[in-house]
């Protein structure tokens, strides 16, 4: 029995071995099928100094407003150990119902359903009253530095404006249409350092140890409850990933001690006020030993899309599909929606996240058929 056209897409996709920042064809398979119903498409390829090309697809029918782009990524995460996988990673091989593959969720299947939705769309109604676009990017799972937020530079520097933004990034946890993502905690990377006087460990007057004192920032931090959640969102949260002296030698106090950690923040802080808080507590902590203290710069900042017509609109969509009513979530790590949030309302849906990054990815061929359906109805929705 042959499978839909959804499903045989995302086989296709899933069979260019497109880790980041590598193509391999990924984006032509998606833009020839866009182009057989009369999409205008754009391959662009982006550089930046110290990171490798990163080609992206623009793809556009329509003209003028209401504009609905779908956004994603064909690039994925190296397989690892093929060995372990029961099936070819990039053979987009189908076992009793479920189509095995990287990025059969994350997210080469929302991909395929998405644009078997638009295609399906524009064969019954034409083109649509107002544009339906694609933003699709090589490089999420990598530096995303020539990727999302450079096509949209480009779109914009191109008159493109859009007004509604649906991200498939895989979202769901138990069961197609329980989770829905409506924004993003921000992300924050710190390091502290401190600076002691090497000695010897007999004479300990001679010298000053930054063991103790990097203990007490690392107590302080992991301890500290930055703030209780927001409205949609949960707690932030500081975790220290790294403590390091690097010191071989057990008979000597070591000259530096350092710290890193990672920061997942609400819409209750900026990273300007977040760095200054955390800047304030190390100090408290170091009890004035010499300490150094830097961040990253910061490319994740929440956001959140208010919940309203068009959360509601996919929701509805969602429900009339799945029987299932959607969870509005922040939860997760970051999304190139971070990037989409400044142009246009963004939201994230697709299939489920249980094997993202796994071996043995996998997605129902029943979940890709029915998000294709979902999408669909959010499209006769919208233009309606």
């Amino acid at each position: 029995m042959p499978h839909s056209p959804a499903v045989t897409l995302a086989q296709s996709l899933i069979r260019c071995p497109s880790v980041t920042p590598k193509d391999e064809g990924a984006l032509g398979v998606l833009e020839a099928a866009l182009q057989g119903v009369g999409f205008a498409t754009h391959r662009l390829v982006f550089s930046h100094p110290g990171t490798p090309d990163v080609d992206n697809l623009f793809a556009k029918i329509g003209e003028g407003r209401p504009h609905l782009v779908f956004a994603g990524h064909t690039d994925v995460v190296p397989p690892g150990d093929i060995a372990r996988w029961t099936h070819d990673p990039f053979a987009g091989a189908i076992d009793t119902g479920v189509l095995y593959g990287r990025g059969a969720s994350d997210m080469k299947g929302a991909i395929a359903a998405f644009a078997a939705a638009a295609i399906d769309h524009v064969r019954e109604h034409g083109a649509p009253r107002g544009a339906i676009s694609f933003l699709i990017t090589g490089d999420e799972e990598g530096p995303s530095i020539n990727g999302t937020a450079k096509l949209l530079d480009w779109a914009r520097d191109a008159g493109e404006t859009f007004d509604h933004c649906i991200v498939g990034e895989p979202t769901n946890v138990d069961a197609l249409g329980d989770m829905m993502k409506i924004g993003r905690r921000g992300s924050l990377n710190g390091r502290v350092t401190v600076f002691g006087k090497q000695g010897h460990v007999a004479y300990p007057e001679r010298a000053a140890n930054p063991v103790p004192v990097i203990a007490r920032i690392v107590a302080a931090l992991s301890a500290h409850r930055l703030d209780e959640g927001t409205a949609h969102f949960v707690r932030s949260n500081l975790e220290v990933t790294s403590i390091d002296v690097g010191n071989p030698a057990v008979n000597v106090v070591p000259a530096q001690a350092r710290a890193q950690f990672n920061i997942r923040f609400n819409d209750a802080w900026t990273p300007e006020r977040l760095r200054t808080h955390i800047e304030a507590l190390i100090h408290d902590a170091a009890q004035g030993a010499r300490v150094e203290i830097s961040f990253d710069p910061c490319n994740a900042v929440s956001f959140l899309t208010q919940p309203g017509a068009f959360t509601g609109l996919v929701a509805q969509a969602v429900r009339e599909v799945t029987g299932r009513d959607p969870q509005l979530s922040t939860t997760g790590g970051t999304s190139d929606a971070r990037f989409i949030t400044r142009d246009c309302p963004v939201l994230e849906f697709g299939l489920l996240n249980t094997s993202i990054h796994a071996v043995d990815e996998n997605a129902a061929v029943a979940d890709i058929d029915a998000l294709t359906e979902i999408y669909r109805k959010v499209l006769n929705a919208y233009f309606s």
